[in-house]
């Protein structure tokens, strides 16, 4: 099968496409057809993973390490990129009790990646479940872990009907997915984002969008219950005069110091800080499925690319001009 396939650190030039063996499922196992996947950071950060310092990395030093641990230290350990996709079941092994062959499905594969490829192997309790019938493969595949990483989160924040909330970075995956879900939530909400993408935002279902580019939203003395910082581009120092009373300064990348905020905050009270990692949870992905067939949810592609192109898509992800999800298209199902 083709694959492609990177065996060095480095520019999005150590991409190669290559002929390798096809997966053969264990007992436990599908092994998917891939019709579809996507771009997204952390494929662009474990690329180029050598040259990541834990200054640069999204989380405190603690998970640093044992990140590097994981992808290789001096080359890459995961040779195959790709960790969200969608296609058809080709093959099961014995033990499978939840899918048949021919089912279109769709899932996330998180750090163990592998979707760079024409065929994929996962557990069939992993995350991964059928393909929303209102979705085309392409559409699919740019959804789970955005969508999953936002509900999460957001219910950490115990997000609630009638709350004002913004979401600053509202136009990557976990943002577009946190503005659209948080309306599902019945919230009121508020997109912070740049001039290029603030019709994609608005286009998302946001009550409101702000430009972060030419307005500081710290600064405009509107306050609300939940502010969802999706990079840590801001501070809580910052957000602080933005919150209500008992309002919560969200994050799903920070250091030690907004670890160290949030236990601080956990104890006095009032305004809060929460740092929380988004676990793995299957029935987040079928509950996305069905507020997609629904209508509460739906993915934007700014540009699709071959499989032969994945290295100049890492390009272009990488020049900051994306709109939306970039999707990597296998077949032409």
């Amino acid at each position: 099968m083709k694959a492609i396939v990177y065996t060095e650190y480095g520019s999005p030039d150590v991409l190669q496409i290559k002929e390798i063996a096809k997966p053969v499922p264990k007992d436990n196992e599908i092994l998917i057809r891939v019709y579809a996947t996507s771009l997204s950071v952390g494929e662009v950060w474990a690329r180029n993973f050598k040259a990541i310092s834990p200054s640069q990395f999204s989380m405190p030093f603690p998970f640093w390490f044992p990140a590097r641990m994981f992808f290789g230290f001096t080359k890459p350990k995961v040779n195959i990129l790709g960790s969200e996709f969608s296609g058809v079941i080709e093959a099961i092994g014995k033990d499978v009790k939840k899918f048949t062959v021919g089912e279109p499905v769709f899932g996330y594969r998180g750090q163990n990646m592998g979707a760079n490829a024409e065929y994929l192997c996962t557990p069939e309790n992993g995350m991964v479940t059928t393909k929303p019938s209102t979705m085309t493969y392409e559409e699919a595949a740019v959804v789970p872990y955005g969508a999953t990483t936002a509900l999460n989160l957001l219910r950490k924040a115990n997000i609630q009907r009638g709350q004002k909330v913004l979401i600053n970075g509202a136009s990557g995956s976990i943002g577009s997915a946190a503005v659209q879900l948080a309306k599902y939530y019945g919230a009121e909400v508020t997109g912070a984002c740049s001039t290029p993408r603030v019709e994609f935002v608005k286009s998302l279902g946001a009550d409101k969008v702000i430009d972060y580019t030419k307005e500081d939203f710290t600064k405009n003395s509107e306050t609300y219950d939940l502010i969802f910082d999706i990079m840590n581009k801001s501070s809580f120092a910052n957000c602080k005069s933005s919150l209500k009373q008992n309002g919560i300064y969200l994050l799903a990348s920070f250091k030690m110091k907004q670890v160290f905020q949030m236990l601080w905050t956990s104890i006095t009270g009032g305004k809060k800080v929460i740092c929380a990692l988004a676990l793995e949870n299957p029935k987040d992905l079928v509950l996305i499925k069905e507020l997609v067939e629904a209508g509460k949810f739906k993915s934007i592609i700014d540009r699709r690319f071959s499989l032969e192109q994945t290295a100049d898509a890492h390009k272009y992800f990488e020049s900051g001009n994306k709109a939306g999800c970039i999707v990597i298209t296998l077949t032409n199902n």
